[in-house]
């Protein structure tokens, strides 16, 4: 085991834990560094290549979209790793300009905005910032072992650590670990709901939603000579129309990913005839025309565990003192929206602020009022991608509520819209991206073009309903 951190900082815990080396792991692991004098952060996998796909993500070779709110928390967290991005290769884009977006029947108008970022693959964002949290001297990353229950306190019930399972035993490893805060990262797999009942305590009720989408990914090495206007293309699904749809997502080295997609278990087959001509079968063949003659880089992966789920710990009566969970622990999104690394770094700013305006040496009650805040920034996204997901007739789960299908006829039109209007189709994409809440596309400019447009079919506000 690493050597453990001696330093301390004036007036905090001595110890956290974060269970986890994902994302929203990492991004934890920053801001507890700023709060308490040491951070053990415990990863399974080994990490010490940083440009090396771990085993513990298993969509690391599909798109991972950073939006553009999440570029701009990451660079909140650790100044100047945009540049580090560009250095490394990963391409800028103008989301609204450089993006071809075939939206329900056109392509969406292209249109300048301050909505930009980088594009990279998963392995080089997560690669740099586990760098740039290297530099920190009170950081320990305990790798080769992993959480295999909770140490806690009945008086008053508290979790006060860990228990570690190494890969590889040595007599010189500890099996356990004490701490302030533990933070379960461990994604959609996490355990912490059968730790809490084996503690006494209640489990979080969940909500699952499932379109059933699955997709496949291949690499490609961007054509040398090709001369386009765009940076990457976005073919989306459209219910009634087609079940399919695909994007192509440029990353460092003058490489693609495209992923292909279907939703209702429609799904693309992993091998190069089928993934090709599944391509072909999209609502426009620009993706299989560029595919076809273009040089394959990696074998096609297939990824099918797409479900909504939500574990509601805010509903909870009370939690133990002593533990949170972030990221996919707590939520999981329909990874076609794009939304859950953006989503992770609003949950490590949560996180901070809640530590910030919570004792610095007490942190009773902690647990709830975090998960109460974390769920107020869950609420949009999770809208989001399950009003997209519920369209469908396969999609299984939890069914909307009237307000959901009176909001999700009014996102209907404002798509329709948007193929004509840069100015909405602007205002579309600040929410996408999450730097604008969803009340956005109800603005007067907005809202007064949408009644218009019901206007002119005669339409009321009771059929809009319905």
């Amino acid at each position: 085991m690493s050597e453990l951190a001696n330093n301390t900082i004036a007036n905090s815990p001595a110890r956290a834990i974060v269970i986890g080396g994902s994302i929203a792991g990492l991004l934890a692991a920053r801001v507890l560094l700023d709060r308490f004098a040491e951070v053990i952060l415990i990863e399974k996998d080994d990490v010490t290549e940083l440009q090396k796909a771990r085993p513990g993500v298993v969509q690391s070779q599909h798109v991972h979209v950073l939006l553009t709110q999440g570029q701009r928390l990451l660079e909140q967290l650790f100044p100047g790793l945009a540049q580090e991005l560009s250095a490394a290769g990963a391409p800028t884009v103008e989301w609204t300009a450089d993006w071809l977006m075939l939206g329900r029947s056109k392509w969406n108008p292209r249109c300048p905005s301050d909505l930009s970022g980088r594009t990279c693959s998963r392995t080089l964002l997560e690669g740099l910032i586990r760098q740039r949290l290297s530099a920190y001297p009170n950081l320990t990353m305990l790798t080769g072992c992993q959480v295999k229950g909770l140490l806690s306190a009945k008086a008053p019930t508290r979790v006060t650590g860990v228990k570690l399972h190494w890969h590889s035993p040595n007599a010189s490893e500890v099996d356990s670990l004490n701490a302030a805060l533990v933070v379960d990262a461990s994604g959609r797999n996490s355990a912490l709901p059968d730790y809490l009942v084996e503690m006494g305590c209640e489990a979080p009720p969940e909500t699952k939603i499932n379109a059933f989408l699955g997709y496949a990914s291949r690499w490609y090495q961007r054509p040398e000579n090709l001369e386009v206007d765009w940076q990457g293309i976005t073919i989306a699904a459209v219910e009634g129309v087609s079940s399919r749809g695909g994007v192509l997502y440029p990353i460092e080295g003058d490489r693609w990913i495209v992923t292909l997609g279907g939703i209702g278990r429609d799904y693309p087959p992993t091998d190069e005839a089928g993934f090709l001509e599944f391509a072909r079968s999209l609502r426009v063949p620009i993706l299989y025309d560029l595919l076809k003659d273009a040089q394959p880089l990696s074998p096609i992966y297939s990824y099918r565990r797409t479900e909504n789920r939500w574990r509601h710990y805010e509903q909870l009566k009370s939690l133990p003192d002593g533990i949170v969970a972030v990221g996919d622990a707590v939520c999981t999104f329909n990874p076609v929206y794009g939304q859950g690394m953006t989503t992770a770094a609003l949950g490590a700013i949560a996180l901070d602020r809640c530590l910030q305006q919570a004792h610095p040496t007490k942190l009773n009650g902690f647990p709830l009022r975090f998960h109460r805040q974390l769920a107020r920034i869950l609420q949009a996204p999770w809208l989001m991608a399950t009003g997209e997901d519920s369209r469908w007739s396969t999609t299984e789960g939890a069914k909307p509520r009237w307000s959901d299908r009176f909001v999700q006829k009014y996102v209907d039109r404002v798509f329709l819209l948007m193929q004509d209007s840069p100015v909405i189709s602007r205002a579309f994409a600040e929410v996408i991206h999450m730097v604008k809440p969803p009340t956005a596309l109800f603005a007067p400019n907005i809202l007064l073009q949408v009644l218009k447009s019901y206007s002119k079919q005669g339409l009321t506000g009771a059929k809009l309903a319905k």
